[in-house]
C-alpha cells in the first residue's frame, strides 16, 4: 500500500532542520529548503538549485508540494482579475486582483465553498467541501502578486480575506498563512495592509484578540436588527447582534484598532429608517467606519440593490454622529468578481 505523501510546507524550518539532521545531513539544509518554499515560491524540488541532485531525490521521496495552479484567469473592462485556482486535489476556489489608481488588492479565499449560508451571497450556495491549507492561501496571494507587477507595475499592496469561505471558521490554518505573508521569510507585508472579513463569531473574534493579532477586522453586518439580520444570514440566529457587540467591543479593548462594518442596503429589507436608526446605534459601540457596499445580485432577483436615496439616509445618518461611511462600487461584475459572486461558475 502507497503511503500518502505529507506536504512539506506543512513543516516549520525547525522541523525541517530536524529532518535532515536524522537522515544524517547539515541543519542548514533545512533553512535552504525553507527558503525556495516560502521567499522564492518554488513548485518542484528540482527547483531548488543549491540543493544537491542527492538531496532533491530524498525530498521527492518523503514529500510533495502541494501547490495551486492558476485554471483560467479573466479580466475584467475595470482592470480586475480573477483567477480559478485549481488545488491539488482537483478542487478550485477563486481569488481576485483589484487594481486602483494608487494600489492593488487580493481578495483571496479561505475555504472551498463556505461554512455559513448567507442568502444573497452565491458562494454560501457551495456547500464547504474543506478548508484551505496555508500553503493555499499563501499562493494565491504570490500568483496575484505576480499579476500585479505584471500587469499593473508594482507589487501587490494590501490583501483582504474576503473570497470564498469564512475565515474565523478556518482560524489556525488563516492565522499560519497570515504569519507567513507577513514573516520577512515570506513576503514581509504588514499586518497593517490586511484585513481578515468575518460574518460574526463571537467566540473566534475574541481569540483574535486573545492572541493579539495585528492584522485588521471587518464585519459583515448588513442590519443591526436581530430579526432582519437571521432572516439574510441564517446562522446568525445563533450569534445574535448582542453577543457580537461584547465581542467587539472585547477586541476593540485588546486591540485599539477600528472595525469596518461591511452593509449592503437591499430594497424592501434594510432600507427603512428603523434599520437606519439600528446600525447608527450599533455604530457607536466601537470605533468603526462602514463602507456601503453595492450589491451583485446572483439571478434570483431576491434581493435587489436599494436606490440611491435609501443609501444616502444612512451616510446622512452616520456622518450627523461622526461615523466615517463610504460607498464601494462594486469592480468586476462583468466577470463574476465582485463581491459576493464567487461561485466557480467556469468550472
Amino acid at each position: 500500500m502507497q503511503i500518502e505523501k505529507k506536504d512539506i510546507r506543512a513543516l516549520s524550518k525547525e522541523q525541517l532542520r530536524d529532518f535532515f539532521i536524522a537522515n544524517q545531513d547539515k541543519a542548514f539544509r533545512g533553512n535552504q529548503v525553507y527558503e525556495w518554499l516560502w521567499s522564492k515560491g518554488a513548485h518542484s524540488f528540482d527547483d531548488m538549485t543549491n540543493v544537491s541532485k542527492e538531496t532533491r531525490l530524498m525530498l521527492e521521496d518523503n514529500f510533495v508540494i502541494n501547490h495551486i495552479k492558476v485554471d483560467t484567469m479573466q479580466r475584467s473592462s475595470d482592470g480586475t482579475v480573477k483567477n480559478a485556482v485549481r488545488l491539488h486535489d482537483g478542487l478550485v476556489v477563486e481569488s481576485v486582483l483589484i487594481p486602483t489608481d494608487t494600489r492593488t488588492t487580493a481578495c483571496v479565499s479561505s475555504q472551498v465553498g463556505c461554512s455559513l449560508d448567507c442568502n444573497f451571497c452565491a458562494t454560501a450556495r457551495l456547500k464547504r467541501m474543506r478548508n484551505l491549507e496555508p500553503g493555499e492561501i499563501y499562493d494565491q496571494v504570490i500568483a496575484i502578486d505576480k499579476e500585479s507587477r505584471l500587469y499593473y507595475n508594482h507589487p501587490l499592496s494590501n490583501i483582504v480575506f474576503m473570497g470564498m469561505g469564512e475565515p474565523l471558521m478556518n482560524y489556525n490554518n488563516v492565522l499560519k498563512a497570515i504569519s507567513m505573508i507577513t514573516s520577512n521569510e515570506g513576503l514581509g507585508m504588514s499586518p497593517k495592509r490586511i484585513t481578515v472579513s468575518t460574518s460574526g463569531v463571537p467566540k473566534m473574534i475574541k481569540k483574535l484578540a486573545d492572541d493579539e493579532v495585528k492584522f485588521k477586522l471587518a464585519v459583515s453586518l448588513h442590519s443591526a436588527i436581530d430579526e432582519i439580520r437571521s432572516r439574510i444570514m441564517p446562522f446568525s440566529a445563533n450569534f445574535p447582534l448582542a453577543d457580537l457587540r461584547e465581542s467587539l467591543e472585547y477586541w476593540y479593548s485588546k486591540t485599539r484598532s477600528k472595525i469596518t462594518y461591511e452593509y449592503v442596503v437591499w430594497k424592501g429589507i434594510n432600507d427603512n429608517k428603523e434599520s437606519v436608526d439600528a446600525l447608527v446605534k450599533f455604530c457607536k459601540y466601537v470605533p468603526c467606519k462602514v463602507n456601503l457596499i453595492e450589491y451583485n445580485p446572483i439571478d434570483d432577483g431576491e434581493f435587489q440593490q436599494a436606490s440611491d436615496e435609501s443609501i444616502n439616509s444612512y451616510i446622512k445618518a452616520l456622518a450627523a454622529v461622526d461615523i466615517v461611511a463610504k460607498v464601494r462600487r462594486s469592480r468586476g461584475k462583468d466577470i463574476d468578481a465582485a463581491c459576493g459572486q464567487l461561485a466557480n461558475k467556469e468550472v
